[in-house]
């Protein structure tokens, strides 16, 4: 869990509140935040703080602790309103930044107030930033700068590992971008980042000083800010644009919450397809808006709140009220929120600003029994049968990519449940189906062996707009086959087998399906209903996966036959 140093005089200051060295004072205001007091070092004046919710990145510095905690001491209701003035900067992308680094986003902040506290809690906002928000600068990383130092307009440009020599941050001689990654303790630390390219991310100036090599280092000249600099230059690059604006958005609120005035960029992307937009004004503090059931978060909570009171209670968290209806409230999520996603993340802020220790705790008035669902008796007897026919189960993660689920299975991208915030790239959503699972542990096992004959019985999380999670977890059952004379007979049999023993009447239909080879696939029915497919894997998919010998197999739909058989 991030735990943050914390200037107890800093805190203080921006609160508007002393706890006059009462450590339990301070921990009582701190739960409201879902944190604690780890350390305190009372010499020093600084306390550790270990945060509890790991999705608040705006509580990751004093300034972010500040603006949350005023609303709980009844300081300040609502959401902070921030300004930013109109753009001072023009910065200019080149277009083969598109596969190495592709966004950019800056702010100027000008007259912030910079002390030596200041700067080493700024730097510790930025390195918490980059090494978690920012999956340890792969998806995102920070640069600060002496803007009164810069010449406008800036170029987000490349340079080959030679091209480019500047003196990098902490160090006294210049250096090409090689030898940066070579010999400087942050090159050698994130040079994994860029080192695949052939030419390196590099941020210049209208005069060609450099002021960083993206994400690795700043330069020494001008990314280095002191307790005499008025005017400072943000800067974040990054894999995903609007983890980059949020970035952004939290170090400039926080220089802003210093006395600063910031002033926006206009960073125009090259006239190139991957660009949607071409030109972009950051940061940007407009907030969002979600509509609240009063209803849903009743139901949550357990208690009986009007629409009234849950909007007061949104007003002490930090959030803006537009309208308040008999059923519902109308929410404005201020920028800084990047963790409210779902209606569930503000009952939960309600239920904080209301006190868990308001809520009378219900016990159940008669005890309950547990046992094994019909459906789930019938799941793990369809994995003996599986195991029964000679397959060997298999367990996978439902965590893949879609390369995986669409690329090597030689099929067109659709819809998917996709993570935010990846730290792998070989993990970056849900699995929409099995089979591509198995394939990849084939490919895997390519020494053992032949005949190999696996299978898996497990869940995929398919899209349904109907549900309130807009997503449905249903238990699918794949099963392969793989030695030089795999064939679709053999599948077949296999498939015909599990049916007969389930007790289920099926039969197969001619289909097309890319992942397969045409004229060896067909679709399973079960009472005219399709739940599923099985056939002779393509020998492109065999190729994608580095599979020398034939694949047949079968993926069905386990939960759509077994609610077929329970309904009879």
């Amino acid at each position: 869990m991030p735990t943050i140093d914390v200037d107890c005089g800093e805190l203080e200051r921006l609160l508007g509140w002393s706890w006059q060295g009462d450590m339990e004072k301070l921990d009582w205001l701190l739960a409201f935040v879902k944190s604690e007091v780890k350390l305190f070092n009372e010499q020093e004046g600084v306390v550790s703080v270990e945060l509890k919710d790991t999705g608040r990145p705006d509580l990751w510095s004093v300034e972010g602790l500040a603006r949350t905690l005023r609303g709980f001491l009844n300081l300040e209701k609502g959401p902070r309103r921030y300004e930013v003035g109109e753009p001072i900067l023009e910065v200019h992308v080149d277009a083969q930044l598109k596969a190495i680094r592709p966004y950019i986003c800056c702010s100027v902040v000008k007259d912030v107030k910079l002390t030596d506290a200041v700067i080493r809690g700024l730097m510790h906002l930025q390195d918490k930033l980059d090494q978690t928000y920012g999956r340890s600068r792969q998806k995102t990383s920070i640069g600060i700068y002496d803007f009164n130092l810069i010449s406008p307009p800036l170029s987000y440009a490349v340079s080959e590992p030679d091209g480019v020599s500047f003196v990098p941050l902490g160090f006294e001689e210049k250096m090409s971008l090689a030898e940066i990654l070579l010999r400087h303790p942050k090159g050698v630390e994130y040079g994994h980042i860029v080192k695949g390219h052939s030419v390196y991310p590099i941020l210049l100036d209208a005069e060609r000083k450099v002021l960083s090599f993206p994400p690795v280092i700043n330069s020494n000249d001008l990314g280095r800010v002191t307790d005499e600099t008025p005017n400072v230059l943000v800067e974040v690059t990054g894999t995903a644009h609007q983890t980059v604006l949020n970035t952004l958005n939290l170090v400039t609120l926080a220089l802003i919450d210093r006395g600063g005035k910031a002033y926006a960029a206009t960073v125009r992307y090259p006239e190139d397809k991957f660009y949607a937009v071409k030109r972009v004004v950051t940061p940007d503090f407009s907030s969002r808006r979600m509509d609240l059931s009063v209803g849903y978060a009743n139901k949550v909570l357990g208690l009986q709140l009007t629409a009234k009171q849950m909007a007061e209670c949104l007003l002490t968290a930090g959030f803006g009220v537009e309208t308040v209806g008999g059923d519902s409230v109308s929410v404005c999520v201020p920028c800084y929120r990047v963790d409210v996603m779902h209606q569930v993340d503000l009952v939960e802020d309600i239920a904080i600003a209301y006190g868990y220790n308001n809520i009378e705790p219900k016990w159940r008035e008669l005890p309950s029994t547990g046992g094994v669902r019909r459906e789930q008796r019938l799941i793990d007897v369809a994995r003996e049968f599986m195991v029964g026919l000679g397959f060997q189960e298999v367990l996978n993660y439902t965590l893949t990519s879609p390369e995986s689920l669409f690329d090597k299975m030689n099929r067109e991208k659709t819809r998917i449940v996709e993570v935010a915030n990846p730290k792998v790239v070989t993990m970056s959503c849900l699995r929409s189906w099995l089979l591509p699972s198995l394939m990849e542990f084939l490919g895997s096992n390519q020494s053992v062996e032949f005949p190999q004959k696996i299978f898996e019985l497990g869940k995929v999380t398919l899209l349904d707009d109907t549900r309130e999670t807009k997503t449905m977890d249903e238990e699918w059952l794949a099963a392969a086959t793989t030695h030089p004379t795999a064939s679709f007979t053999e599948i077949k049999s296999a498939l015909d087998a599990f049916f007969m023993n389930l007790g289920v009447e099926w039969q197969i239909k001619e289909t097309v399906h890319p992942s397969f080879i045409e004229g060896r696939v067909g679709t399973a029915t079960v009472n005219g209903v399709d739940v599923g497919v099985l056939g002779e894997v393509n020998p492109q998919v065999l190729e994608a996966w580095k599979l020398e010998n034939p694949v047949a197999a079968f993926e069905i739909n386990v939960q759509k036959i077994i609610a077929n058989k329970l309904a009879k």
